[in-house]
């Protein structure tokens, strides 16, 4: 087993830095469908308060899909999670425009809101991981807020930070 492990280990590590010369490699960023606002993905303070902003608007109004979705590299996936402990468990794995679908749909909800009230990070090198906890509001006669966390990971490109978004309770 040790034969097969190495050099197949070996070929896994080996392969993204073997490249073919004047071969480009692609950058999901700069493919970007929507142009994110510069003050939008400055920092990864930004983009957290920018991906709350947008989403409240987008769900609360049915307005600003464009700016919830230039938050995002393209091809990026949003994967919310529901169940409880007496219920089972399920993961939902949508693209960006899935989602942007299903909170654009229905009529505005005249107070929805969702605010962060705790983050924990890590980065290292150009990605960060971020779990920001939320408060969510379903309308403005909300007395019982719900609360969830979401997992972000972000990316810097050396010119803006850009994500992915996963809901992991709610």
């Amino acid at each position: 087993m040790k034969r097969i492990t190495a050099p197949l280990f070996a070929v896994l590590v080996a392969a993204p830095i073997a490249n073919v010369p004047g071969q480009a490699i692609p950058s999901a960023t700069s493919a970007a469908t929507v142009a994110a606002r510069p003050e939008d993905v400055a920092s990864a303070d930004a983009i957290v308060a920018a991906l709350y902003d947008a989403n409240t608007i987008m769900v609360d109004r049915k307005q600003g899909a464009d700016r919830f979705r230039s938050l995002f590299v393209p091809g990026a996936r949003l994967m919310p999670t529901a169940g409880g402990p007496q219920g089972p468990a399920i993961i939902r794995i949508q693209t960006v425009d899935d989602y942007v679908r299903q909170a654009s749909s229905g009529p505005p909800r005249h107070g929805f809101s969702e605010r962060e009230i705790a983050r924990s990070s890590q980065a290292f090198g150009n990605i960060m991981q971020v779990f920001s906890t939320y408060e969510s509001h379903g309308d403005s006669t909300d007395a019982h807020p719900g609360r969830g966390i979401n997992s972000i990971q972000l990316f810097n490109d050396g010119h803006s930070m850009v994500g992915c978004r996963r809901a992991l309770g709610q």
